[in-house]
C-alpha cells in the first residue's frame, strides 16, 4: 500500500478501481467486483438463495415475535447476563478447541503496554503518542467508550481525527465522487492526548455544549446537547487552517465477526446511491482500500465504513491509537509525523523474535479472533405487548429502511462461529446522509462530511448495564435513544418527525422496543 495511504481515508471506488486496474465503476454498476476475498466461502446453492430471501423479508405480523428473533446472532448469541461482562462472553457455539485463542486473544486486548525500552519486552513500544494504553481502556468490558463529562471524566475514550483538503493527483482528476486528503504536516491523521515521559503530548479535547430544546407531541420537551469541540494545549505547533475535526468516542465490539461474515453483494445489493425507488433512502457502499489485500474492499467497520476487515481495523487502532507496529503498520513510532523528529528517534519495542514488531503476526490474529468473536446477548421480553406494538412503530416509520433487520451469513469453510448464521444487526452498513446537524464536514473515502454509516443497533438496550452510561451516537452527544432519535436528520428526517408527532405511549413503545434489542 503506498505509505501516504497509511493512515489515510482510503481512496473511493472510482478511483480506485482506475488505480488498480480491476475495472471500472460503469462496467460493474452492480459492484459484483467486491467479492468476500477475506473469508473462505461456500458458494450458496440456487435452493439456499430462495430460503435466505424468505427468511430476510420484512414481517408484516406484528402479534407475535417471528421465529428466532430472541437470539439475534443465531446459534452464537449468549444468555443476556445482569452484570457489565455482557458483552465479554465468547460466541455461544464456539468449539471447546478455540476458546483458548479467544481467552489469549482476550488477554492481549486488555493488556497495559509501557514504553520502551522496558524489561517487560512483550509489552514494550508503547506510543510514542497515544490515546490510550491498551484496546480495553478504550472499549470497556468490550462497550462503549466514555466521553468528558460523563460518568466517569477518568476514563475518557474519545479522541478527534484530523486531516486536510488534499490536492487532486491529475491522473483521477475526472473521476467522479474522489475525497483526496491529506495529512495535517504537525499531527498526522489523528490527535493524541497522551505521550511517553519527555515528550508533549499533542492536544487536550475541550468539549462546550449548547442546550437546544425540542418540543415533542402532548407537551413533552426534550434537551439536546449541541458539542463544539477544541482542540487545545497544542504542542507541537498549530493546526493547519484548513484542518478538518471529527469527533470519535469508541463504539460496542459485539457481534463483529457476524457483520464481517454477512456477503458483500447482500449489503450492496441495499444501495440505492439516486434514491431510484424514491423513497428518499439513498445508502451508498464506502469502498476502501485493504491494506491486506491490497484491493478496494467493501467497507463495513467504523463510524463511516472506513475499514473493510477486523484485522485491518485492529491494526489500524493498534497504530494509531497506542502506537503500537504490527504487520500492517511496521513503524515503531506510531503516527508520529515526519515533522516530529524527536518522536521518530525514540527508541521503540520492536523485538527479533516478533518479526521486529511490537505486535507479531500471531498476536495481530489472536486479538482479530477475539474481536470477531464477542457474543451478542440474547434479546429480552421480545413477545411483550408493548415491545410488540414498538416494533411495529419502528417498522411504519420507515426505521427499517436503513437498520435492516436481518441478513444470513455466509457459509464458511474455517469460521463455524459465523457459518450460515440468521442474525438481525438491524443496519444496512450503508452511508446515509444524516443531515447538518450531525455533520462533521470531515469526508472518508466515499463518505461525505454529513454521512454516516448506520449504526447496529442489537445490544442497544444493554449499553448501561455494560459501561455505566446510556450516551449514544459517534461522539456520545445523545444521553439516551430518544436523544440519538431526535438528532436523526438528512434521509431520517421524515422517520424522526415521526417520532416527534407520536402520542407519548407510542414513543414509550417504540423506546421498550428498542430497549429489548
Amino acid at each position: 500500500m503506498p505509505s501516504s495511504l497509511r493512515f489515510a481515508p482510503k481512496l473511493s471506488l472510482i478511483a480506485l478501481i482506475a488505480l488498480t486496474g480491476t475495472g471500472s465503476l460503469a462496467e460493474n454498476p452492480d459492484y459484483s467486483m467486491l467479492d468476500d476475498i477475506h473469508l473462505n466461502v461456500v458458494p450458496r446453492t440456487e435452493a439456499e438463495a430462495e430460503r435466505i430471501a424468505a427468511v430476510v423479508a420484512p414481517t408484516t405480523d406484528f402479534t407475535e415475535a417471528e421465529s428466532f428473533e430472541e437470539n439475534p446472532a443465531g446459534a452464537a448469541t449468549v444468555r443476556a447476563r445482569t452484570n457489565a461482562d455482557a458483552f465479554s462472553q465468547s460466541s455461544g457455539n464456539m468449539p471447546f478447541d478455540r476458546e483458548l485463542d479467544f481467552k489469549v486473544g482476550n488477554g492481549l486486548f486488555r493488556k497495559i503496554w509501557v514504553s520502551a525500552p522496558s524489561s517487560t519486552l512483550a509489552s514494550d513500544g508503547l506510543g510514542p503518542l497515544y490515546n490510550a494504553r491498551g484496546c480495553q481502556n478504550c472499549h470497556f468490558k468490550d462497550g462503549r467508550g466514555h466521553t468528558p463529562n460523563g460518568p466517569d471524566d477518568n476514563a475518557v475514550s474519545m479522541f478527534l481525527r484530523i486531516s486536510i483538503p488534499g490536492d487532486v493527483n491529475d491522473a483521477i482528476a475526472e473521476i467522479e465522487d474522489y475525497i483526496q486528503v491529506d495529512p495535517d504536516p504537525n499531527y498526522g491523521f489523528q490527535l493524541q492526548d497522551f505521550a511517553v515521559a519527555g515528550q508533549p503530548a499533542e492536544y487536550q479535547l475541550q468539549i462546550e455544549y449548547e442546550e437546544i430544546e425540542v418540543e415533542l407531541a402532548g407537551g413533552e420537551t426534550v434537551s439536546l446537547r449541541s458539542p463544539t469541540y477544541t482542540a487545545a494545549d497544542l504542542g507541537y505547533g498549530p493546526l493547519h487552517p484548513d484542518a478538518m475535526l471529527s469527533p470519535r468516542i469508541a463504539p460496542q465490539m459485539i457481534g463483529l465477526g457476524l457483520v464481517e461474515a454477512i456477503p458483500a453483494q447482500d449489503i450492496l445489493a441495499n444501495a440505492d446511491e439516486d434514491d431510484a425507488d424514491g423513497d428518499g433512502i439513498s445508502g451508498r457502499p464506502n469502498i476502501v482500500w485493504s491494506s491486506e489485500f491490497e484491493r478496494p474492499m467493501l467497507g463495513r467497520f467504523g463510524l463511516k465504513a472506513g475499514s473493510p476487515t477486523i484485522r485491518q481495523q485492529s491494526a489500524d487502532a493498534f497504530a494509531g491509537d497506542i502506537g503500537i507496529s504490527n504487520p500492517l503498520h511496521d513503524g515503531g513510532y506510531g503516527e508520529c509525523t515526519e515533522r516530529q523528529i524527536a518522536c521518530r528517534e525514540l527508541i521503540d519495542g520492536g523485538d527479533e523474535d516478533r518479526d521486529g514488531l511490537e505486535i507479531d503476526a500471531e498476536g495481530l490474529d489472536l486479538v482479530t479472533f477475539y474481536s470477531r468473536n464477542l457474543a451478542v446477548p440474547a434479546r429480552r421480553d421480545v413477545s411483550d405487548t408493548q415491545v410488540l406494538r414498538g416494533k411495529e412503530l419502528f417498522y411504519s416509520a420507515g426505521c427499517t429502511s436503513c437498520h435492516i433487520p436481518k441478513f444470513v451469513t455466509n457459509r464458511l469453510e474455517d469460521q463455524p462461529e459465523q457459518s450460515f448464521q440468521l442474525v438481525w444487526p438491524y443496519s444496512d452498513f450503508l452511508l446515509h446522509d444524516m443531515g447538518e446537524g450531525l455533520a462533521d464536514h470531515r469526508p472518508e473515502a466515499r463518505a461525505t462530511g454529513t454521512e454516516w454509516r448506520t449504526a447496529p443497533l442489537w445490544g442497544l438496550g444493554m449499553t448501561e448495564r455494560v459501561s455505566g452510561h446510556t450516551f449514544f451516537l459517534h461522539d456520545g452527544r445523545a444521553r439516551n435513544v430518544l436523544e440519538a432519535i431526535l438528532w436523526h436528520g438528512g434521509e431520517a428526517q421524515a422517520a424522526r418527525d415521526t417520532v416527534v408527532e407520536m402520542p407519548k405511549e407510542d414513543r414509550e413503545a417504540l423506546l421498550a422496543y428498542l430497549d429489548s434489542l
